[in-house]
This record gives C-alpha cells, structure tokens and sequence, in this order.
C-alpha cells in the first residue's frame, strides 16, 4: 500500500467481527455493529508539543479497539481502511499479535484419534 499518514494518524485495517453469534445464530449484515477493533498497516511520525515530536503509541502490527464513528474510511487498491488520529485510540490490545501466530492449527474433520478399548 503506497499510503503514509502524516503527523498523529494512524492507519487501520478493520478485523472481521464473527459472522455467528455467541449462541449459534448467523448475523446478517445488517445486524452487524461497525468494527471496533483493528490492525495497525501504518503509524506517522507523531504529533508536535511545545516545539519537539512526541512519538506514537503504537507501532504498525498493534491490534487496536478505536472510537465506533473516529477516522476517515478509504478505499485503497480494493481494501477498505481507517485512517485514525491517535486519539481515536483507546486501547491496545495486548499479546494479540503473538496470540494470532501462536494459534494452533484447527484439526482435521473426521475419525478420532481414540480407538474403543475392548
């Protein structure tokens, strides 16, 4: 993605919400909230105070949750993202981007592992 954020914005990718809820009913689109939550793709150099750059918060890779209605959405080489001001942020989640890679993978469907004892 060929997009750099000035100053104190943030880029941010949306992360996909379950598409079936907590007791098994599929959710329509229509049904759905707008994402509150999302991955970091791009971070600007940070904000001026009292004459030097404070730094960002956060770094690209970060899982973020974000204000429901904060930021600009942009369309860029078909994927839509959220541009942010860092203070549009309210939270980082921790241990997510480790938690994600060191996600096991699923089992295969299918006979169990398990033979009935005789």
């Amino acid at each position: 993605m060929n997009l750099t954020p000035l100053g104190d914005r943030v880029i941010v990718k949306a992360v996909e919400q379950e598409q079936v809820s907590a007791s098994g009913i599929v959710l329509p689109d229509t049904a759905k909230e707008r994402p509150q939550r999302g991955r970091v793709l791009a971070v600007g150099a940070g904000r001026y105070e009292d004459g030097s750059r404070v730094p960002m918060d956060v770094v690209v890779g970060d899982e973020v949750v974000y204000s429901k209605y904060g930021g600009t959405e942009v369309k860029l080489e078909g994927e839509e993202v959220l541009i942010l001001a860092e203070r549009d942020i309210l939270a980082k989640v921790a241990g997510a981007s480790r938690a994600a890679a060191a996600k096991p993978a699923a089992k295969p469907a299918g006979r169990s592992a398990r033979r009935p004892t005789k």
